[in-house]
């Protein structure tokens, strides 16, 4: 079984609907990490202070063929009717892998099996 690293960095205050989708399409564990982006264009300033907003990083491990699942659906969170972009989603191959959770593989393969 080969795996693949979900990287989604999405505003805030979608957060827990990205999640949600996440796992309502497979995903087990993901690690919420805060962030701030510095984007290219110019902020909005108050009284001198630019505010960019926060954001969240989600990372999950997933079987290889159900990360596309997991992106194309967090991506239409983050991009609705293809309009600007809220947030990033990508994915990473991964060619070693130590720690994971075996009801989790098992998760990933009972997946594979239905999708058949």
């Amino acid at each position: 079984m080969k795996f693949s690293a979900l990287v989604a960095i999405v505003p805030e205050d979608l957060e827990q609907t990205c999640i949600d989708t996440a796992r309502d399409r497979g995903a087990g564990g993901i690690t919420v990490l805060s962030g701030r982006g510095i984007s290219n264009t110019s902020k909005k300033t108050f009284f001198g202070l630019t505010y960019d907003g926060s954001q969240s990083v989600l990372l999950v491990i997933l079987e290889k063929g159900l990360s596309l699942e997991v992106l194309r659906s967090i991506q239409k969170i983050i991009m609705p009717d293809n309009e600007d972009s809220q947030g990033l989603v990508f994915t990473l191959p991964l060619e070693h892998l130590g720690g994971i959770d075996m009801s989790q593989v098992e998760k990933f393969e009972q997946h594979l099996k239905d999708s058949l």
